[in-house]
């Protein structure tokens, strides 16, 4: 059965809890599809966080990023909606998020969040 798409994002137990260590996922084939046109909005995302007693399993995450592939947002929505989702998995001791669309019409966008305990 092929893979489909998921709003459900796996974790797995920190291997160095007692650390602080930074991890950072490039996401460079994010899509989502304008709220006002319906036409493709293509990003790329990167995830900088510091886990605490969980971490993001890749795949889940990879199926988490497509689920957004056919749904209308503002780039600022998104960005923030994938921050609070994340925080809800795996609750870090802090994460930074960064979305770099493409130029769409002469602009380029780019939206960070970030939430620290």
């Amino acid at each position: 059965m092929p893979t489909r798409p998921s709003k459900h994002l796996d974790t797995f137990s920190n291997p160095h809890p007692e650390r602080d260590y930074e991890v950072e996922f490039t996401c460079p084939e994010f899509t989502c599809v304008c709220p006002m046109t319906g036409q493709p909005d293509f990003a790329t995302f990167t995830i900088m966080y510091v886990p605490d007693a969980r971490c993001v399993e890749l795949k889940s995450l990879k199926l988490y990023l497509w689920s957004f592939r056919a749904e209308g947002h503002f780039h600022e929505d998104v960005t923030n909606i994938i921050l609070n989702d994340i925080i809800a998995a795996v609750d870090p001791r802090r994460i930074t998020i960064e979305g770099v669309f493409n130029v769409r019409g002469g602009i380029r966008t780019v939206v960070r969040a970030s939430h620290a305990r």
